[in-house]
């Protein structure tokens, strides 16, 4: 076993704290990974805050991970010593049932797929996550960050960046699409990133216009106040997909108003409290109200390529360890533009 420095949460909604953790040694197929780089998404938060349900502590939260391979087993024949590698939201699978065999790992119906934390692995051990200094995974659950990458606006792409890729891809967004992204946070601007480099028109829907320059630069056509009820009547019927990225709840019919004939509404965002429905908002003109989570593993390479290929990361706030405490704060005040990243050679 190897002892490393962490941050965790040791009790539901208590401060983070350092610590140190047990890393087991390297198997057959595992690699050690030095991290460098962890993001901090606002799923760390739900779940250390039980706000997802019951969670398991201590908690060391993080699925965006970005790093360096320092040790690699004997069977491993993906990775070296060396290599620029990331690890998202999930450390293993069953392998062995259709949606694992199709490269859908993260729809595992043989007993769901083992998240990066607050999960038990194959031996019932908890699984702790990327907010510490190293971590041991399963070869087939790491994949490569390309060379154009810095590993720092890498991280988030683990899980923003795979989480929207994933849907925009399912939903076909690309050329002669009209594509809304709901909410312009962490997994937002990534949205917009990514369905414009797709080649999709873009529209921002926010809450207010104070993000309006930020969208634009990012790649969105155009950028409308969801405040503002004029709004809703001139974009009537509009979109062929909106991506909502918001975790509070939302007047649903109201945005299922904004989709064409055929159009989908696709979740990624999961609020907390359940959801209402007219189900007239979904019958009328034969309307998709989906969700989604993240990708598969081969999914998630592809997305890092295809970011790498177009010249861009996720826009982050490097912040030393001392400071996610603060951060989780922020996130839930909405003010970072756009993802925090810790650095972890502070912790």
């Amino acid at each position: 076993m190897t002892t490393v420095a962490a941050y965790a949460v040791p009790a539901p909604k208590a401060p983070l704290e350092r610590t140190t953790i047990e890393r087991r040694p390297v198997g057959e197929s595992d690699v050690l990974i030095d991290i460098k780089f962890a993001g901090i998404c606002h799923s760390d938060i739900h779940q250390a805050r039980e706000g997802w349900g019951e969670a398991m502590f201590p908690m060391v939260p993080g699925h965006e991970i970005a790093g360096v391979v320092t040790e690699v087993g004997p069977g491993v024949t993906k990775f070296a010593v060396g290599d620029r590698v990331g690890v998202g939201c999930m450390v293993d699978s069953c392998r062995e049932c259709d949606n694992c065999k199709a490269g859908q790992e993260q729809y595992c119906t043989g007993g769901g797929m083992v998240g990066t934390y607050n999960a038990l692995d194959k031996n019932g051990e908890p699984t702790y996550g990327g907010y510490a200094r190293a971590i041991v995974v399963d070869e087939n659950y790491v994949v490569r960050i390309p060379d154009g990458l810095a590993l720092d606006v890498a991280a988030p792409l683990l899980c923003a960046g795979i989480t929207t890729y994933s849907p925009l891809k399912h939903w076909n967004a690309g050329p002669g699409k009209k594509v809304a992204v709901l909410g312009m946070g962490g997994l937002g601007h990534m949205a917009v990133k990514i369905a414009h480099a797709l080649g999709a028109e873009v529209t921002v829907l926010s809450q207010s216009l104070r993000k309006k320059d930020d969208g634009l630069k990012l790649g969105a056509d155009h950028y409308y106040a969801t405040s503002d009820p004029k709004t809703f009547e001139e974009l009537a019927g509009s979109f062929d997909l909106i991506l909502s990225t918001v975790s509070a709840p939302l007047d649903f019919g109201a945005f299922l108003s904004l989709l064409r004939t055929d159009g989908a509404l696709v979740n990624v965002g999961a609020p907390e409290e359940p959801i209402s429905l007219n189900l007239f908002s979904v019958i009328n003109n034969r309307k998709t109200l989906a969700g989604s989570m993240i990708g598969g593993i081969a999914e998630t390479q592809e997305m890092l390529d295809f970011c790498a290929a177009h010249g861009f990361g996720a826009e982050i706030e490097l912040i030393a360890a001392e400071e996610i405490n603060e951060a989780y704060e922020r996130v839930l005040n909405s003010d970072v533009r756009y993802r925090f990243v810790i650095d972890t050679a502070t912790i």
